[in-house]
């Protein structure tokens, strides 16, 4: 009688043990298996497309899982760099996180607040002084490449003559002297009339001490140009970088009033950087659009783009190989 009271009540605990663990799946996972899914949908890379009074402007969002548990990222505003997120509040479908400003007035710290609906997410953005935007955005595209790279016939962007095949985003300071094309002063960027995918850049410029401007490829990504010393430690936003995402591997820059060069390469997302005739960033991702960059449509074309608001520049060559 002893072991059949033993042999009961043993299988008593097992189901018991059994009926706690069913409801352990049913009832104690569910909530955090929603939550993770959500975290899972957020977690990558968004174009993204702000409202500013009526105005359509570019931004940026990387959402990365650190850990098993707490999302970290990265947000490129309207101008600036990609600024790292220190952590991104998830909770039932919606999310927010705040950054300091950068270059933008105002002490306040740039408060971001959204949630996703479907495959895209849209939300507010309060920035350093105080006024509030709508925003939307998408999933960024891949942008990978298959296949072999067959080129097309080289073209001259820049004539030598005249600004034909190019505009000035605003009052234009950019005329052709001797052959080069040049902007005395800060004033208006210039953009190519003409837009391209995946390309070979060549240009040739020369900058005055101090001075600061950049190469936009498809009008999005910028390779930077700037006085910077020889001896700096190399930073994605110094001499020959990708703003904010990509440091050379040295300084090659020759320094002011000289002749310098680059020789891009982009493949989808893929860049290759050679200045001065040194390789200084080879086949690495750029992950989204830069700072200043005229749309965040990444999966179109776009055109070449030369920074003109930063001080005098020069360029005297700028021959595109567009792929086939």
């Amino acid at each position: 009688m002893r072991q059949k009271f033993l042999v009961l009540g043993f299988i008593a605990l097992l189901t018991f043990g059994f009926v706690n663990t069913l409801f352990a799946m049913k009832y104690i996972p569910a909530d955090s298996a929603r939550q993770d899914a959500g975290k899972n949908d957020l977690i990558g890379r968004w174009d993204i497309s702000m409202d500013e009074n009526g105005k359509t402007v570019p931004s940026w969002l990387e959402v990365k899982l650190s850990g098993n548990r707490t999302l970290t990222g990265y947000f490129v505003g309207v101008s600036g760099s990609a600024r790292p997120i220190a952590k991104v509040n998830f909770n039932d479908g919606k999310f927010n996180f705040t950054i300091p400003p950068q270059w933008e007035p105002g002490e306040r710290d740039f408060i971001i607040e959204g949630e996703l609906s479907g495959a895209e997410i849209h939300g507010t953005l309060v920035n350093s002084e105080g006024k509030k935007y709508n925003w939307k955005g998408v999933k960024a595209p891949y942008l990978k490449r298959t296949g072999l790279l067959v080129w097309d016939k080289p073209i001259a962007l820049f004539n030598g003559k005249d600004l034909t095949g190019w505009k000035a985003l605003g009052k234009n300071q950019w005329v052709v002297k001797n052959g080069v094309l040049t902007s005395p002063h800060s004033g208006a960027n210039l953009i190519s009339e003409q837009k391209f995918t995946d390309f070979k850049l060549h240009v040739e410029f020369k900058y005055q001490k101090g001075s600061n401007s950049g190469v936009y490829l498809r009008g999005r990504y910028e390779v930077q140009i700037e006085d910077s010393s020889k001896d700096a430690h190399p930073s994605s936003v110094l001499f020959s970088g990708i703003y904010g995402y990509l440091s050379p591997s040295e300084i090659a820059a020759l320094g002011p009033d000289q002749w310098q060069s680059f020789d891009i390469m982009i493949v989808g997302r893929m860049v290759t950087v050679i200045a001065n005739g040194k390789t200084v960033i080879s086949n690495q991702e750029i992950p989204g659009i830069t700072g200043g960059a005229l749309d965040s449509n990444e999966g179109e074309p776009g055109p070449v783009y030369i920074q003109g608001d930063h001080g005098p520049i020069e360029f005297r060559k700028i021959v595109i190989t567009p792929i086939k």
